[in-house]
């Protein structure tokens, strides 16, 4: 089925940048459509408890998070599809973007498609995703304090959520499989030297222990092949993120890990494609800092329709946030 609508914005991706990017394209009266992906909300959906999200002084849960975003966006007008791109064409506009049993067309795009945290695929991780078990030690090491925690890796990351969870946790043990780490050697030095850190060479986990809860952590010795189970109440997966981005390999800049490069602001190598969140962030990976980068991301996609004469701006009400002006009624043109 294609739908011959031409959005003025399509926006890949439902987590905080692509809705944020959502409400502002639309309540700039830009014609925005969100191809929200089959699980929409990003990670927040299985992010129990969010207490350093500005505005909600006693926390709120992850997916009613993503509930109030998504209504925001609804409210200024943004069309909502609850379906995966699989295809996109970029080298001519109005670009194509299609899912399972549809064509879109947009004369610009925002790509929000998020980063996913990679997971160790244990038989009870998934299950107790929020109830202990998490993929970002900024996010949920509070809920922590004076507990035992695990944190699995090698790598410099697994070193800095190590320490980072050093401030709320009695003792955090650092599991790595190898009789050695490859993280920095600054990094193995403080990881090394801090008290409340404990590194378990030659262990691999064989499985997260608990029911409502995680009790522990069942850990193989690969030397002695002996069973034992280390109780903690937390356990942080740090062996990285994988950023999804695999449909736009040879069509957008990316590093050799398949994060995408910005080459202007937030705009893509292609003119007209811009990004935003965590698909470009390896660095913050946290709601509110997405939340900016897809402002940020549809506010360039409004100035960059202007100078494409895409949308009439020559008629405004009453100023935006921040005194800028947005337009009263944005009038499609034909895609060049």
């Amino acid at each position: 089925m294609s739908d011959s609508t031409v959005y003025d914005v399509a926006i890949i991706g439902s987590g905080p940048a692509g809705y944020t990017a959502a409400i502002y394209a639309a309540r700039a009266n830009l014609r925005t459509l969100v191809l929200q992906g089959e699980s929409f909300g990003g990670q927040l959906m299985i992010t129990s408890d969010v207490e350093n999200y500005p505005g909600f002084e006693e926390g709120i849960q992850g997916p009613e998070l993503m509930d109030k975003f998504e209504a925001q966006a609804r409210r200024f007008g943004a069309d909502m599809v609850p379906q995966t791109v699989e295809r996109v064409d970029f080298s001519h506009r109005p670009f194509q973007l299609w899912t399972s049993d549809s064509q879109y067309l947009a004369s610009s795009v925002i790509v929000a498609t998020g980063a996913s945290a990679k997971w160790l695929g244990l038989p009870n991780e998934q299950s107790l995703q929020g109830r202990g078990v998490s993929g970002c030690a900024t996010c949920d090491g509070f809920f922590f304090r004076d507990q035992d925690i695990a944190v699995v890796g090698g790598g410099d990351t697994a070193m800095e959520e190590a320490l980072f969870l050093t401030r709320y946790a009695s003792q955090v043990h650092l599991l790595h499989r190898r009789d050695s780490v490859r993280a920095s050697k600054i990094m193995q030095q403080r990881v090394r030297e801090h008290p409340k850190i404990t590194i378990h060479f030659n262990s691999a986990i064989d499985d997260v222990i608990g029911d409502q809860a995680v009790e522990a952590v069942r850990l193989r010795n690969l030397e002695t092949d002996a069973v034992e189970d280390l109780p903690v109440q937390g356990f942080f997966v740090a062996i990285g993120h994988q950023p999804n981005t695999e449909i736009f390999r040879g069509i957008l800049a990316m590093n050799e890990i398949g994060y995408l490069k910005p080459v202007e602001h937030t705009m893509s190598n292609v003119p007209g494609v811009f990004v935003a969140g965590d698909v470009d962030d390896h660095r913050y990976r946290q709601a509110v800092t997405a939340a900016g980068e897809g402002c940020r991301a549809a506010i360039d996609a409004e100035r960059w329709l202007e100078t494409q004469h895409v949308i009439d701006t020559s008629v405004v009400t009453d100023p935006g946030e921040y005194g800028q002006l947005r337009p009263a009624e944005a009038t499609a043109h034909p895609a060049s």
